[in-house]
């Protein structure tokens, strides 16, 4: 599976280049403007390399199972090849239909980047776009729950509720992406203790696809994904929550790891909520963009580009390294790592509110 991850990687990166060298060329630019940061004129369309790269993957992939591994004709590599593939071919057709619903939102992003729709439009197409993920490829959270219409809706603003995240934390330099790798990471070895092959395959493509992006993205950035890209890229940090096994008996982890998505996304989260809370109190529409989010408030302290990438990268890593621990964690355990994660994002609270007195 690293190879995986590797593969994707170069290719993700290699279509990232060729993108902001057609960017520039056509002017697919992000400009400077009074609601957005950047003072620079920026290429835009990385998102397109994202796509590309996992949807190349995902289909090839499927491909090489149906026609090589299935029929037998791979077996002569190694006999162990063969031992997943009778639950992975169950999965392509669900495959097919997440990979659909991603080119929606990928489109509706990329004509979003050059002639902005308005947000109750974006919001009507991701809706659309997660019941189709959820009604039709089982996307969908199942603890506790059996009837399939409770679980869609539930599943469905889940799904919405991460593409904005993510599309809220496209911000600045790295933010967005470097936070979902982070997060995929995580959440793959979640999987992978779990016995998920399948769904820890997807995440090794998707991380490998985020770091070719993240390249050319870090600060200073080169290029940003757009919201072609930032939807795409919080579509699948929700289908990886979803699909993710948090409480398995068999394993060892207890009734509590089904809060573990909520602790990995802990920071998205709390951008999300406070700048929406900041645009309500100010009586603006929670849609529109601005530099109100808490990366531009931690820079507005006095922290470079990428000091300020860097401290949410370590506040993701710290609740998301509580999230793996708990899935080995007792009850006092639990308890302390919910305690931990509201004490760093009370520290970033801290850290974005404090006064930036000159000469510190």
């Amino acid at each position: 599976m690293i190879g995986l991850s590797i593969a994707a990687c170069v290719c993700s990166g290699v279509l990232t280049a060729c993108v902001k060298r057609r960017a520039i060329r056509t002017g697919f630019v992000s400009q400077p403007r009074d609601d957005r940061y950047n003072r620079n004129v920026i290429a835009l369309g990385g998102g397109v390399a994202i796509f590309w790269t996992l949807a190349l993957f995902v289909l090839v992939g499927a491909a090489v199972v149906k026609f090589l591994v299935a029929p037998g004709h791979l077996a002569f590599i190694d006999e162990s090849i063969t031992q997943h593939t009778a639950g992975f071919m169950t999965k392509i057709n669900d495959l097919l239909v997440v990979v659909a619903a991603v080119f929606i939102l990928h489109l509706m992003g990329l004509w979003d980047d050059k002639r902005h729709l308005g947000p109750f439009v974006k919001l009507a197409i991701q809706f659309v776009a997660a019941f189709v993920a959820a009604w039709f490829a089982d996307i969908r959270v199942e603890m506790f729950i059996e009837n399939k219409l409770i679980t869609t809706v539930l599943s469905v603003f889940w799904i919405v509720l991460m593409i904005n995240a993510f599309n809220f934390l496209d911000n600045m330099d790295g933010a967005s992406a470097g936070i979902a790798l982070i997060a995929t990471c995580i959440l793959m070895a979640a999987a992978i203790r779990s016995g998920q092959i399948f769904v820890g395959t997807i995440g090794m493509v998707f991380a490998g696809a985020l770091l070719g992006f993240l390249i050319f993205n870090f600060p200073p950035a080169k290029i940003f994904m757009g919201d072609c890209g930032s939807m795409v890229v919080g579509f699948f940090v929700a289908l990886l929550t979803l699909r993710t096994t948090y409480y398995n008996p068999e394993v060892g982890t207890k009734l509590y790891s089904v809060f573990m998505p909520a602790i990995v996304m802990a920071v998205p989260l709390y951008d999300f909520v406070s700048v929406t809370f900041l645009r309500i109190k100010q009586g603006k529409s929670p849609f529109v963009g601005d530099t109100q989010h808490f990366s531009h408030r931690l820079k507005r302290r006095g922290l470079s580009d990428r000091q300020v990438a860097l401290t949410l990268y370590l506040a993701t890593l710290c609740t998301g390294l509580g999230a793996v621990l708990l899935q080995q964690a007792d009850l006092i355990g639990a308890i302390l790592i919910a305690v931990q994660t509201v004490m760093v994002l009370i520290f970033i609270a801290v850290l974005e509110t404090a006064d930036n007195r000159e000469g510190q």
